[in-house]
């Protein structure tokens, strides 16, 4: 048993900004970051777009990017909520600068602002178009600097430990006292005893295959919050980026980021027709949600298995000062974006539900919090405006590091037990694993996606209890390894989504479903 005063489960920019932040505070307490691949793998490392938060008070301010936001949100945001990371957001970045954060700035040192759909004014801040790593690299060089931090690097946290694992009561207040944790080079797994625990484990793309998330983003942390019973909500709105590089494969995919239709690119169809106009007046910069269901419709009247993203008529030295990542690699697909469209299909990029926290960032269960896109805070509603994530990640994970200095956790006195898989085998060969990993994100693709309908959901369903049932007869037997803990996992997301989605009677924000009067358009 590892004994630790605050476990973090996730190395994206919410627990390493957390982790810094305890660590600092309390030079004298131990805190442990848990991540189940390399310590720099996460959803923030591959945010190309940027940082929206308001640092030009003449032309912007708090009011306008609260407005946005609450478009988006389609009614469904909490304003307190969204008023207080607007707030706070560029406190926080100035201290991710403080800290040796780069972001781009013009001849007079000034912070370049970009724009991007949904927003009423230039106010996102960039590192080119790699900022998620910028930020991921700062966090990571801090951490480093701080020795009261572990680092447990390809560690798989696989359940939160609740009374449920040592009490026969059964208690609707229920606490956490830590995780089990596999160790993923021994496959040894082993008990993190902690005061605290806080779930900032990111996403949940490679539920649906399709995505632009990382191979790690299989919703290992809403999982466990369900698991524990914790409060989950929202989980029906997803948002699909529109445009994800299409190269012929279900697996995660490049995406081409939003900032490109701000920097002024066009959709267009593959007969040539620039058809976001017909669907919305602010064309390639409306919502996520619009344009993703607008490529989907082309998509299925046309037959075609894409769309194009035309940047040919942009300065195509300025596109490469902008977007060096995504030159390189359309260049290495040999598509050369000065002259060739890129092919690009939606794909699951954003989970706007989760977790349900309150403002500092507490869940459900007691001593058990969660920040980032694993949480659902109330501030993206029913669809996040874009490049609000790495905002709402620094924010939360600064209210939790408030709320842990004003009410420091007590060590608890309870006996843990160990992880307990006597009776079960190892499970020889993964290919049983593959192919219902991939059934899971076909029927997600195919019954859950950016346009549904209740009867699909209904087959969903139908078809994710069978596969539940096959799962956990596989957990039952075997003794617990990475793949099978993520299929566990995602089938619990899936679960979740699916349900939510069958709850939800009315057309909002990123859900759609094809059996309620659409809200925007006709046509759509």
């Amino acid at each position: 048993m590892l004994e630790t005063n605050f476990l973090i489960i996730g190395s994206g920019a919410a627990g390493l900004t957390l982790a810094v932040k305890l660590a600092t505070e309390f030079p004298k307490k131990k805190i442990t970051v848990v991540t189940k691949a390399h310590q720099s793998e996460s959803n923030t490392k591959y945010a190309q777009g940027g940082v929206a938060a308001v640092f030009d008070l003449k032309e912007d301010s708090f009011q306008k990017h609260i407005e946005d936001t609450l478009i988006a949100g389609d009614g469904l945001c909490d304003k307190t909520v969204v008023e207080m990371v607007i707030k706070e957001g560029p406190k926080r970045l100035r201290e991710l600068m403080d800290w040796g954060a780069k972001f781009d700035t013009d001849a007079d040192g000034e912070l370049t602002l970009g724009r991007e759909g949904g927003h009423s004014k230039f106010r996102v801040i960039h590192h080119k178009d790699t900022t998620g790593n910028e930020i991921e690299r700062t966090l990571l060089e801090r951490v480093n600097q701080l020795p009261n931090i572990t680092l447990l690097p390809h560690h798989f946290a696989i359940d939160l430990i609740t009374e449920h694992h040592f009490s026969e009561e059964r208690t609707e207040n229920l606490s956490c006292y830590g995780a089990y944790v596999l160790d993923q080079i021994s496959e040894n797994i082993f008990t993190i005893k902690a005061d605290c625990t806080t779930l900032a484990s990111g996403g949940m793309g490679q539920v649906y295959g399709h995505t632009t998330n990382p191979a790690v983003a299989t919703g290992d942390g809403i999982a466990m919050a369900y698991r524990a019973k914790a409060r989950i909500q929202n989980m029906e709105f997803i948002q699909f980026h529109p445009t994800a590089l299409y190269d012929g494969n279900n697996g995660a995919s490049f995406l081409i980021s939003e900032a490109v239709r701000g920097f002024g690119a066009f959709l267009r169809n593959k007969k040539g027709e620039r058809f976001m106009l017909e669907y919305d007046e602010r064309g390639e910069l409306a919502s996520r949600d619009i344009v993703s269901r607008a490529i989907d419709s082309e998509m299925k009247k046309s037959g075609d298995d894409c769309v194009f993203l035309d940047c040919t008529h942009l300065d195509s030295v300025d596109f490469k000062k902008h977007f060096p990542t995504i030159f390189e690699t359309c260049l290495q697909r040999n598509i050369n974006v000065a002259k060739d469209w890129i092919p690009v299909v939606p794909a699951s990029h954003y989970l706007c539900g989760g977790v349900v926290v309150d403002m500092y960032g507490k869940t459900s269960v007691e001593n058990l919090f969660a920040c980032g896109e694993c949480s659902c805070t109330g501030l993206h509603g029913a669809n996040r405006l874009a490049s609000n994530s790495l905002l709402e990640a620094l924010v939360y994970a600064d209210r939790i590091f408030q709320y842990l200095c004003k009410h420091k956790p007590l060590r608890t006195t309870k006996a843990i037990p160990e992880w307990n898989d006597e009776g079960t085998v190892l499970l020889k060969g993964s290919d049983v694993l593959q192919q219902k990993t991939e059934q899971l994100q076909r029927l997600m693709r195919r019954y859950a996606g950016v346009v549904r309908n209740n009867s699909d959901l209904e087959k969903a369903s139908a078809q994710l209890e069978v596969l539940y049932f096959e799962m956990e007869a596989l957990y039952q037997k075997h003794k617990l390894n990475t793949p099978l803990s993520e299929l566990r996992n995602m089938v619990n997301v899936a679960h979740l989504i699916i349900q939510q989605s069958m709850n939800r009677n009315e057309n909002c924000g990123g859900y759609f479903n094809d059996d309620y009067k659409t809200y925007i358009t006709e046509k759509l």
